[in-house]
């Protein structure tokens, strides 16, 4: 990823903060010289030396043959907002996009093991929903194992975690508490919560 030093997050612990709030990213995977993507939930594991991200693809989706063979790529990207010129001082000023991304680079492993299979589906729920749990206890065996056999589930082991917040580091103080204080008051909800980060630099 092209990261303009001024726009460098190299701090590891904010990142996997990050990653794990805004957890629903794209993988993507190189087939026959072309890029392949998917949009899934991720369970992030940082308990160990190892960052391991969890997910899995429908079984009918062909990505998932592809995702031994070589690096991918995981994108995590939000909030993001539209910065308009008319936050800053001088009139020779032009629209931007201020936003924050990490890229997690690594290679993930199928899940065959019915077992382990079953404890990734658990390590998702247990991410995403905990009083889910207990009504997942009591579903049929016959009706969980119809749904693990709808999916492949995976590991993806990261090697490399880059991060950039471009939250208009470049302009002034004054500037970017007037384009915080905009952020803030919308009604979108992206926006509303790129403002305490773009606070967090002034």
């Amino acid at each position: 990823m092209f990261i303009p030093d001024i726009f460098k997050f190299e701090d590891w612990e904010e990142k996997i903060a990050f990653i794990k709030q805004y957890s629903f990213a794209s993988i993507i995977t190189v087939k026959d010289g072309l890029p392949i993507a998917t949009h899934l939930p991720f369970a992030i594991d940082d308990s160990s030396e190892k960052l391991i991200l969890t997910s899995h693809f429908a079984a009918a989706n062909e990505q998932s043959k592809f995702i031994e063979e070589s690096i991918s790529l995981v994108i995590f990207s939000e909030p993001h907002a539209y910065i308009s010129p008319t936050h800053y001082d001088k009139i020779e000023s032009v629209p931007t996009w201020d936003y924050i991304t990490v890229h997690a680079y690594g290679k993930a492993k199928i899940i065959s093991d019915e077992n382990m299979k079953y404890k990734a589906l658990e390590k998702m729920i247990m991410s995403y929903e905990q009083s889910y749990k207990e009504q997942w206890d009591n579903l049929p065996d016959k009706f969980k194992k119809s749904m693990m056999r709808g999916i492949t589930a995976f590991e993806f082991e990261v090697t490399d975690l880059q991060g950039q917040k471009k939250l208009s580091q470049n302009k002034t103080e004054i500037e970017r508490e007037r384009i915080a204080d905009h952020l803030e008051k919308s009604d979108q909800t992206v926006e509303k919560q790129l403002s305490p980060y773009l606070k967090s630099t002034i």
